[in-house]
């Protein structure tokens, strides 16, 4: 639970709190953990507050004290009325180990600390005006009194079954909503439940009371004109309840839509019965929506805003397409007409006074935070004096592999070799040293002519917070597997959901990259799995890719079919054609003819007839010839018997002879 709430307040802007009427501060948390406070007024820089555990125990909200508290405080004499102011001039801030910190706004510095109250983060810290007590809700599913005086808790209690995440004191300081899974309306003297309300689905991050000219002159334990507002996470609406404590109603009163979920709301409550409820809520996607309405009774429908603030930079001679600059924080001031608007960033944030026309449905206010005026920070704050840098001075950059470590500026070279400044001399602004920084990729590579997995995340990083599709192009045609697996691993856990986005918008737009972004997705589900199972809205955010997904599974057996057969009718008319070009082919490459082939034939011819008209003398001259064989071979009969006797009477003879 405490893991899931943690990636749901990453979604949230940095903590900023406007000071009560009659102040004119602002207070803002940095990234770093940094408390500065602002003059809405002049612009200027008042505190500067660095806690001492800012990098582990972060602020996570917000609270200045009421202003009417010292009016509850006992002054014998007017000197004590003074240190009164200073000591109830304080900003409370809540931290994600469970700490609340009291900080002296006059004084600068920590006026005391609040611990053992909770376990876990502090969501929420509200003043009660009527007894100046501290109330404060937290992950662990309390909520707690605090008695500022002693730094000691005064109660606490369970308020939900789940964390608690947003609190609300009643104007007369009896009642306290609470909001978890649920809201719930308590009485602060016995600490019992009057009503729940049920009606969001996810976390209440807005609570408010509002109050009606009928519910002021009322009796203070009549809630008959009283109502609060609500405001979740994720839902598009601001819902209006009525507290009834004797009706009880499942539905809210009315509700107005936005287009995104709440960030801030701020109200100003009707004088008359005739004059609206102003209402001003600023969104998660930097508008700010404006609403008038008189509060009178039950409205099915809801409301649409009355009038509708954006910001846009006017653009450059590069770029002359405007840009959205987000809204962050409004304030409505004292007169009625005038809201205060703030915008940029923490570090040097740009606060505007707007008088309302609401007469005009849209208003597009153009303003360009590079050129603005910047806000000025007072002396005792900051007493860090800028070096005289010359022309041989060799500037290093750590951290980031690739920067060049010489910063050459146009003032460095106007500069005397002995430091000395002339008096009409201008220093080199922090954009010229900047954009003289240049990341070469070609001297920053491995031995196998790859640029390094550093210098990949690097790019990565700043093609994604830049959304620049030069860097990105240069970065993600990597097929190396195990680069693209080590550069996803060194990038940082808020670069993750931009890079899942930039991998689904390129899935859509080139289905033909689909291998090798899927190499990425691979690579950024095994890196970062535990980090997304953490986030509460991953449906949401995986909603698009989910989808793509799953379209291209079904297709796939329709698809696999579909190649099957094309991949047999390919192979047909290739072995048909190749059988083809083998029987055409087969004629003598090389013919030889005789230049005596007619002659012969001739006496061929010639040779046949004489030997069709002879044919009977020599068959006679056959016979003839057969029988002079016959009578030869008579004869040769004849002789041979002849030498055989005459063989044997020699024989015969000659046996006698020896005899």
């Amino acid at each position: 639970m405490a893991a899931a709430a943690g990636g749901l307040h990453e979604l949230l802007p940095p903590p900023c709190a406007f000071s009560p009427p009659g102040r004119g501060l602002l207070a803002l948390s940095g990234q770093d953990g940094t408390i500065r406070v602002w003059d809405t007024q002049g612009g200027g820089l008042r505190r500067e507050y660095v806690p001492t555990a800012h990098l582990s125990a972060t602020c996570t909200c917000l609270a200045w004290a009421p202003t009417d508290t010292e009016s509850h405080q006992k002054k014998k004499r007017k000197g004590e009325a003074v240190e009164q102011d200073a000591q109830y001039d304080i900003l409370a801030i809540g931290t994600a180990t469970g700490t609340i910190l009291l900080y002296n706004i006059i004084k600068g510095e920590l006026q005391s600390k609040l611990v053992g109250g909770h376990e876990s983060r502090v969501n929420c810290i509200r003043w009660n005006r009527g007894n100046g007590s501290l109330y404060s809700c937290s992950e662990d599913k309390h909520i707690v009194e605090w008695n500022t005086q002693t730094c000691k808790v005064k109660c606490k209690w369970k308020g939900d079954s789940g964390s608690v995440s947003s609190l609300c004191i009643s104007p007369d300081g009896k009642m306290l909503l609470s909001a978890g899974r649920t809201i719930k309306l308590w009485n602060l003297d016995t600490k019992e439940v009057y009503r729940q309300f049920t009606g969001h689905s996810s976390a209440v991050m807005s609570l408010m009371f509002v109050t009606t000219p009928s519910s002021s002159d009322s009796p203070s334990n009549d809630t008959t004109g009283l109502y609060f507002l609500s405001g979740a996470m994720y839902d598009r609406l601001i819902s209006v309840w009525h507290v009834k404590t004797g009706k009880k109603e499942k539905s809210a009163a009315m509700s107005f839509t936005l287009t995104e979920s709440p960030v801030c709301v701020d109200l100003t409550p009707s004088r008359s019965k005739e004059e609206p409820l102003k209402l001003a809520v600023v969104c998660r996607d930097g508008q700010l929506h404006l609403f008038e309405h008189v509060l009178n009774g039950n409205h099915s429908k809801p409301f649409t805003p009355t009038c509708t603030i954006q910001i846009a930079s006017s653009g450059n001679d590069k770029d002359a397409t405007p840009k959205p600059v987000p809204i962050h924080a409004a304030k409505f001031l004292p007169d009625r007409q005038s809201i205060l608007l703030y915008y940029g960033n923490t570090i040097q944030p740009v606060i505007e006074k707007l008088v309302l026309k609401t007469d005009e449905p849209h208003i597009c206010l153009i303003r360009d935070i590079q050129k603005a005026v910047s806000l000025r920070k007072d002396l005792p704050v900051t007493k860090v004096k800028t070096p005289v840098v010359n022309s041989d001075s060799k500037v290093l950059v750590p951290g980031i592999p690739g920067h060049s470590s010489i910063v050459p500026t146009a003032a460095s070279i106007t500069r005397k070799q002995d430091g000395k400044r002339k008096p009409g001399d201008k220093e080199a602004t922090i954009e010229d040293r900047l954009d003289a920084m240049d990341i070469d990729t070609s001297k920053q590579q491995s031995k196998g002519g790859l640029p390094q997995a550093d210098n990949f995340a690097v790019l990565l990083v700043q093609g994604l917070e830049s959304n620049d599709s030069a860097i990105l192009n240069k970065v993600f045609p990597s097929k190396n597997e195990n680069l693209i697996r080590k550069t996803v691993a060194k990038i940082p856990v808020y670069a993750v959901i931009p890079l899942v986005n930039e991998i689904t918008r390129r899935l859509q737009g080139n289905p033909t990259s689909a291998l090798q972004m899927v190499k990425w997705l691979k690579a950024v589900f095994v890196s970062h799995a535990s980090y997304l199972s953490t986030l509460p809205d991953l449906v949401p955010q995986l909603g698009t890719l989910y989808q793509l997904i799953e379209s291209r599974v079904k297709t796939l057996q329709k698809l696999s079919r579909l190649n099957g057969k094309l991949y047999l009718l390919v192979t047909q008319v290739a072995a048909y054609e190749k059988a083809q070009r083998t029987h055409v082919n087969q004629e003598a490459k090389l013919v030889y003819e005789e230049e005596s082939s007619e002659e012969e034939s001739e006496e061929e011819l010639i040779a046949e007839q004489e030997s069709d008209d002879n044919w009977e003398e020599e068959e006679g001259e056959d016979d003839d010839d057969a029988e002079s064989g016959e009578e030869e071979s008579e004869d040769d009969r004849d002789m041979n018997v002849d030498k055989v006797n005459g063989d044997s009477d020699q024989d015969l003879d000659n046996e006698s002879e020896e005899e």
